[in-house]
């Protein structure tokens, strides 16, 4: 086999040179408006955008802090710039039914200048209609009308008291009412005298009188309609003067929105209102809820849409999207110790800002907001909006409501997510896909060519130039486009975490403003990077520290039989740190099982588990393709007590295990990482940078860098990304870091010996490992199958077993 070189310390790193890049600072570059290397989602975004049929809305989906909602923001707005203003909203009071308010649309800007001119009329009714009834000419003209009525009456009882003298009987007003009484010579007899009178000139006394009580009755029942008929006079006269007070602002108001069908139909019934009113608008004065200002306010606008800022369609992001700040809301106040309400406290909510737009969404937020998602979905299949509260949608509600009319709703709607969330709600949301059927998918990196490094220059510009940040040298920008492909864990390859890198240039800014410098520099950077290492690092440091005192037992010098340097990332927050795990295998004689310890004590995951059953299925391929292996092995984690995932270590596990069983010693200056498959081809894994550093950091403090080394998969090699002081070491040739394809390559590396080819007969050479791996193996199956004669009577007597190559000696299992 080809003798394994270690890479150069050229191959651990691309670096960006600053001279390449065109400029000295970021102060020359133009602003980048929409994201770099996001071909995909921007086109999806320009389809949703285009496309008007029902469901093309937006699902934004991509890793956390790749700013997706920013960008998608940006893009939507410049959309928006090109297209008309929609409609505003009001709501107006309903004179038919009063707990149903009308929905009113106006010309994009109407809604304040009709608000304001509405306000204007009531303000003006509120003066002038009191003071027309307290003019000279209504009170004269209302003492003319009294004047008249009384007069009739008058008229009527002088009439029945001129008859009545004619009769010699007079007519007397007492405190009850009217009475008649007769008279002689002029003077109104008494009780006495007229019964002193003959008995047939009382009869016909009592007769006239009788007569004459039968026409003051008929007069005095006309009172009532001449009341009546005052009365109808008096409203007639105050029609005609509140119509004199209110009439021409309304007509004025009517002739200045006649192109507004639904506005001069509001104002005609208001003029009707303000008719059937008349008597609550004469001059209550005592506060909102008095007779007069509860009739006003009914002629008020409710605008709840307000278009007049806008330039174009609206773009409206919603942070807190609950149920209420979604679909709008309907206020209370309290009167009397009651909760009342009317058509004034109704409130829009997003969609009806956003309606004729855009509305942006985060989807987490929404699905954990009661009844917010059921309330989106409604309002996009329906295609209005409606005004509920959460209370009336539980069936809770007991107090005074209104349900206000529906307003239509047209607009796009983007969804931002991950990617597990949308595959979540595509599985077991039926109504997903019908309504958001676009899927704008952002790249989590982007590649690293001059144009993207250039465009990657343009977006830092940008996010310094919009948090006020100092300009960005070229070298700085260099450094940054580095940090970004190691962000990316590749050297072809550039992050697109705008959050990392934002937080990245803050950071860097305070360095700079803490030198007085007048641009970021790569020193700035650099020290930002450490910096954020550096606080992040209790941990790794407390592992290190573990590690150099011999709690935490790894060697990184000499020789094991059966015991490798394994390699694992821990993630903490943003950040990752590599550290070396012991991984020891034992085996002796027995029938094929390969114990996974950390399975068994339930601490590994499936992945883990599935890589253990590959490494088991290859060795039985390779050394027991004609019969059974005759192995019992076991694989740990040395001092792991926690969780173990994933396959990285499976190469490791492999060559500890081959270990144990030819007792081949393995070096203890190298660490592996490396996924196998069932031939033996070493496979890709995660977190090689941290990896590597992780081990380098180990044999350092131990104080034993002098050929120590990793091996990984060749195919990691464009993976690294390697810090300033690894690549030093590695130049210098006190470490190295070897790419593997076969795990027989990482056998030699760790055992110094052959591997060795099997020939025609299946024989490997004398002197190789697989050699001395296949004689144990053969030990092995003597052993068992003498077990095998022992157990069925075929032999007796004392056995010694051979085969245990345990590290603590006897047999665990």
């Amino acid at each position: 086999m080809t003798p394994i070189r270690p890479l150069s310390a050229d191959q651990l790193y691309r670096p960006c040179r600053a001279d390449q890049l065109g400029f000295r600072t970021t102060e020359e570059l133009e602003r980048l408006e929409l994201p770099c290397g996001q071909t995909r989602a921007l086109e999806a975004l320009d389809f949703a955008t285009g496309i008007r049929n029902d469901g093309f809305n937006l699902f934004v989906l991509g890793p956390a802090g790749a700013g997706k909602r920013e960008w998608v923001q940006r893009f939507l707005e410049r959309k928006a710039e090109a297209q008309q203003r929609p409609s505003d909203w009001a709501y107006i009071y309903n004179f038919d039914a009063p707990d149903q308010p009308r929905a009113l649309a106006l010309p994009a800007g109407a809604g304040r200048r009709l608000k304001r001119d509405v306000d204007e009329l009531t303000d003006e009714l509120r003066n002038s209609i009191p003071a027309t009834f307290e003019s000279d000419e209504y009170q004269s003209r209302i003492q003319e009308l009294q004047q008249a009525a009384n007069r009739r009456h008058r008229e009527a009882i002088e009439q029945i008291q001129h008859e009545a003298e004619e009769q010699g009987i007079a007519l007397l007003t007492t405190p009850s009412g009217f009475t008649f009484a007769p008279k002689k010579e002029g003077e109104v007899l008494s009780a006495e005298e007229f019964q002193k009178l003959p008995e047939e000139e009382r009869n016909a006394i009592e007769q006239r009188v009788e007569q004459l009580q039968e026409k003051l009755q008929q007069s005095i029942q006309q009172l009532p309609q001449i009341q009546r008929e005052l009365r109808q006079q008096v409203r007639e006269l105050n029609e005609e003067m509140v119509l004199v007070a209110a009439g021409t602002p309304i007509r004025n108001l009517k002739d200045a929105y006649s192109h507004i069908e639904g506005v001069v139909a509001h104002l005609e019934a208001v003029r009707k209102d303000i008719i059937e009113n008349v008597d609550a608008l004469q001059g209550d004065k005592h506060g909102r809820h008095s007779a007069m200002e509860a009739v006003l306010e009914r002629y008020r606008i409710n605008l709840i849409v307000d278009q007049s800022a806008q330039t174009g369609a609206p773009v409206v992001y919603e942070d807190l999207p609950l149920h209420q700040h979604l679909v709008g809301r309907i206020e209370h106040y309290v009167h009397q110790g009651a909760l009342m309400t009317d058509f004034t406290l109704i409130r829009g909510g997003a969609l009806h800002r956003a309606n004729g737009g855009y509305l942006i969404l985060d989807a987490l937020r929404v699905l954990q907001q009661p009844m917010a998602w059921e309330s989106l979905k409604r309002a996009l299949s329906a295609h209005t909006v409606r005004i509920q509260s959460l209370e009336r949608l539980y069936g809770l509600a007991s107090t005074v409501s209104l349900e206000p009319e529906p307003i239509p709703l047209q607009l796009k709607v983007a969804l931002v997510g991950d990617r597990f969330l949308y595959y979540l709600l595509a599985a077991y949301d039926p109504d997903f896909l019908d309504l958001f059927k676009v899927q704008a998918d952002f790249e989590d990196d982007l590649p690293r060519t001059d144009e993207n490094q250039q465009d990657y220059a343009r977006m830092l510009a940008t996010m310094a130039h919009q948090d006020k940040l100092r300009p960005l040298t070229a070298e700085a920008v260099a450094l940054i486009i580095e940090q970004g492909g190691r962000l990316a864990d590749d050297q072809e390859k550039l992050t697109a975490q705008a959050r990392m890198l934002r937080d990245l240039l803050v950071e860097a800014d305070h360095w700079a403003a803490r030198d007085e410098a007048g641009a970021i520099d790569a020193a700035h950077v650099e020290r930002t990077i450490e910096q954020q290492r550096y606080r992040a690092g209790r941990v790794r440091d407390r592992t290190l520290e573990l590690i150099q005192r011999g709690t935490v037992m790894i060697a990184t010098e000499g020789e094991a039989i059966a015991q490798v340097n394994g390699l694992s990332v821990l993630q903490l927050g943003d950040q990752a740190f590599g550290r070396p795990t012991r991984i020891t295998a034992t085996a002796r004689a027995g029938r094929g099982q390969v114990l996974d310890i950390e399975r068994e004590a339930k601490l590994g995951g499936n992945i883990h588990s599935k890589g253990v059953m590959i490494l088991s299925r290859y060795l039985a391929t390779r050394y027991a393709r004609e019969g059974a292996l005759s192995l019992s092995a076991s694989l740990a984690f040395e001092q792991s007590y926690g969780g173990v995932e994933g396959d990285s270590a499976s190469v490791a596990e492999l060559c500890a295990l081959v270990s144990a069983i030819g007792r081949a010693p393995i070096r203890q200056s190298l660490a592996v990482t490396g996924s196998v498959n069932q031939h033996g081809e070493v496979q890709a894994v995660g977190g090689v940078n941290e990896k590597i550093e992780g081990f380098f950091e180990v044999c350092r403090g131990a104080g034993t860098l002098d050929g120590q080394g990793v091996l990984l998969p060749e195919a990691n090699v464009p993976h690294l990304m390697l810090r300033r002081e690894v690549r030093e070491t590695v130049a210098a040739g006190q470490f190295h870091v070897y790419p593997i394809r076969h795990v027989d390559q990482a056998l030699e590396l760790l055992t110094g010996l052959p591997v060795g080819e099997a020939d025609a007969e299946g024989g490997y050479p004398e002197g190789s490992l697989n050699r001395r791996v296949a004689d144990r193996l053969e030990a092995f199956g003597r052993s068992v199958r003498r077990q095998s004669q022992d157990d069925n009577g075929e032999g007796g007597g004392p056995r010694t077993e051979e085969g245990d190559t345990s590290p603590r000696g006897g047999d665990d299992e």
